[in-house]
């Protein structure tokens, strides 16, 4: 009796992993043990960086709103106490953003935040 290879589940199995390194660069997108190791690094790496992603823009805005309390003579560390002195709840993203897009806003805001702390 021949030996069966089941062929069909093969060839979709190596084709599944060569369509995800579409786009790599050389053996990495054409052979299969080479894009095997790509792909699952580039997994790896997709899954680690979306956590880091939100570490990133978190850092952004806090240098943001640094940039623009600073402006209004004080550090970030003394605005945020002064906003939640004022209880006002506003994330850091908005904040970042009217700092960067409304700045009267954000001086209304460091305003109140003074008068707080």
């Amino acid at each position: 009796m021949s030996r069966a290879t089941n062929n069909s589940a093969s060839r979709q199995r190596r084709n599944k992993v060569l369509r995800a390194a579409k786009g790599f660069r050389g053996g990495r997108s054409k052979l299969n043990r080479t894009a095997q190791e790509s792909v699952a690094r580039s997994w790896a790496y997709a899954y680690r960086d979306r956590r880091a992603r939100k570490r990133d823009f978190r850092k952004l805005w806090i240098a943001r709103i640094n940039a623009a309390a600073r402006l209004h003579g004080m550090s970030y560390s003394r605005f945020i106490f002064g906003l939640k002195a004022a209880e006002i709840e506003v994330d850091r993203k908005m904040l970042a953003d009217l700092a960067v897009r409304d700045a009267a806003a954000f001086a209304e805001l460091a305003e109140v935040a003074k008068q707080h702390v």
